[in-house]
């Protein structure tokens, strides 16, 4: 059963994407993110590149929560997502991990929103809290946004 989940992994990162900031920016611009919840596209950015490099199959695992973080927005398998590992999934966003780990991101931003609509907000991500949260409005100057 391991090797077949690993094989169904591979394939679905054959297809994967590194974006560059500027052309990410206007994608999540475009799919609404840009002061969603009261965050600026700035802080979407950020954090995707500090906890993706804007990568659509970065996969991390924390051996702490017993979960693995999927995709672009690193969505969770504990609370967001059913990769079939992680025990009593709450799957919040009703989507299989591996979804959020090909070039189609418009599911990942879906699932983004309904993290951030939850009280946490964007406090749900430590990259968002520890660097992208006092982030200057530079970050995206050359992308013309």
């Amino acid at each position: 059963m391991k090797t077949v989940l690993t094989l169904s992994i591979f394939l679905v990162t054959a297809s994967a994407k590194v974006f560059e900031k500027c052309e990410l920016a206007g994608i999540l611009k475009n799919g609404g993110l840009d002061g969603f919840m009261g965050y600026p596209l700035k802080d979407w950015v950020c954090f995707v590149q500090r906890e993706s490099s804007y990568r659509t199959d970065a996969v991390n695992h924390d051996r702490r929560t017993h979960s693995t973080d999927y995709g672009l927005f690193q969505i969770n398998s504990k609370w967001w997502c059913d990769d079939g590992m992680t025990s009593n999934s709450r799957n919040g966003c009703r989507k299989n991990c591996a979804d959020f780990l090909d070039d189609d991101i418009s599911d990942d931003v879906q699932c983004a929103k309904r993290v951030v609509s939850d009280p946490q907000g964007m406090r749900a991500w430590y990259a968002w809290v520890n660097y992208c949260r006092r982030e200057s409005s530079s970050l995206l100057r050359e992308c013309g946004l």
